[in-house]
């Protein structure tokens, strides 16, 4: 966690699983677009559920690291995903590629099922919000 970022949990609630349920930031913000599974030429490299998160992820983190931000930065996270039983199937799969990218950092998040996305072949799309500490550029 850096100095610039909070987390915020209710004393009597129970701990949350990979993500935390409020964080209070001060500096420039940045919005994310969603990210899909693709490579920076816009092509999927895989079908596999897995392999798209972790280049969504990593799609997400390029954004953030241009604009002179670190994977601690982020402060909120919206997945969309187009099987939720393959998330559910892969959680320990998807842990480990998160904890490559992000460590221990969990920022505020929400996970939604839907029915499809925009890019054909798409199984998962990532939009965020980083908090970029005073200074950085």
């Amino acid at each position: 966690m850096t100095d610039h970022i909070q987390t915020v949990q209710p004393p009597d609630w129970a701990p949350p699983k990979g993500y935390v349920n409020g964080m209070i930031a001060h500096g420039r913000t940045l919005y994310v677009a969603g990210q899909v599974g693709w490579n920076k030429e816009c092509v999927f490299e895989s079908s596999d559920f897995v392999a798209q998160f972790a280049q969504a992820l990593d799609n997400v983190l390029a954004v953030v690291t241009a604009a002179g931000g670190l994977p601690s930065h982020v402060v909120r996270m919206t997945v969309y995903a187009t099987d939720l039983t393959a998330y559910r199937d892969n959680l320990r799969s998807i842990g480990k590629v998160w904890k490559e990218r992000f460590g221990k950092h969990f920022p505020a998040m929400a996970l939604v099922g839907v029915a499809g996305l925009v890019e054909e072949g798409a199984k998962v799309e990532i939009e965020a919000t980083a908090v970029l500490p005073p200074g950085a550029s």
